[in-house]
């Protein structure tokens, strides 16, 4: 029987910054160019293909708060840094679903219907490509060194890909080591990617590629080396394959 998911539980990621409580409505569109290459003596029409391409489109309430809320955030990126966007369509737990690109921020737009909350809607354009990949954090607190559970793809692959942080919480007194591991056999990792340092109580976000070429072993999970001795964080780790 298929598995079908709610889409309540939808978390998104842009930069360093948690969304997700704003939020009702997030989508995401892959294209990919193509070209004719019908010739005389053909019956029917003919195509290769070219570029891909993605859209992410979100829309929620209008919140001003300085530095924090929607407006705030995306009125000021438009025609800015590019950024980061990780939309958990699954919800944000080990092995779930998401995608995630580099894009721009192309179009933000508020509105105030008469007779109901002020709302707004962001559109972002990839840069690179949009991704399908998973999660590979489990959306918890993190406060010690550990390993999170291996993620099965069911087989390697061979092109290499793009991994994402996002880290919106942090009130940890020590820096953090975030890695993304593979394997191919689920018991023993070696490091795919890792990501810049996290300092003490410091929110970020990091997309990192793996060159082209590289293979990317069947099982993926997350690494952390936590320093201090207060507070936590919570970071989100996403990986897509090429």
């Amino acid at each position: 029987m298929p598995t079908f998911r709610h889409g309540k539980n939808t978390a998104v990621f842009v930069d360093e910054y948690d969304f997700s409580t704003y939020l009702n409505d997030a989508s995401a569109a892959t294209t990919i160019d193509t070209a004719e290459t019908s010739a005389f003596g053909t019956e029917a029409k003919t195509y290769i293909v070219g570029h891909s391409d993605g859209t992410i489109s979100l829309a929620g309430m209008f919140e001003g708060t300085a530095s924090t809320g929607t407006d705030q955030h995306f009125a000021t990126s438009l025609a800015g840094a590019e950024q980061l966007v990780i939309v958990a369509t699954e919800g944000h737990a080990v092995g779930r679903r998401a995608v995630m690109m580099k894009s721009e921020n192309t179009s933000y737009e508020p509105s105030s219907p008469i007779g109901d909350v002020v709302q707004m809607s962001v559109e972002f354009q990839a840069d690179e490509g949009l991704g399908h990949g998973v999660l590979v954090s489990s959306g918890s607190s993190v406060s010690a060194t550990g390993n999170g559970t291996g993620v099965d793809n069911g087989a390697s692959s061979s092109n290499g890909g793009y991994g994402y942080l996002s880290v919106p919480v942090n009130t940890r007194n020590g820096n953090i080591t975030v890695k993304i591991q593979h394997s191919a056999d689920n018991s023993t990792f070696a490091d795919l990617v890792t990501f810049t340092t996290v300092s003490g109580s410091t929110k970020t976000s990091e997309r990192i590629a793996v060159a082209t070429g590289t293979t990317v072993n069947r099982y993926l999970r997350v690494n952390y080396t936590v320093a201090g001795s207060t507070g936590a964080a919570t970071p989100v780790v996403a990986f897509t394959r090429r």
